[in-house]
C-alpha cells in the first residue's frame, strides 16, 4: 500500500488499527494486578 493509500484511508476512517498487535509490543506492568498480587493470602502459593 502506497503512502497517498495510507493518508486517505488515515483521513476517511482515522488510525483504526495500530502499527503493532498486542503480542509485538512488550508487556506494560499493570497497576491493578500488582495490586491484587499484594493482596493475595499468605496460603497462596507465590
Amino acid at each position: 500500500m502506497s503512502e497517498e493509500q495510507r493518508r486517505r484511508l488515515a483521513a476517511v476512517f482515522g488510525d483504526a488499527l495500530p502499527d503493532t498487535t498486542g503480542d509485538e509490543r512488550d508487556p506494560v506492568p499493570d497497576d491493578n494486578e500488582a495490586q491484587l498480587l499484594a493482596d493475595r493470602p499468605p496460603h497462596h502459593d507465590r
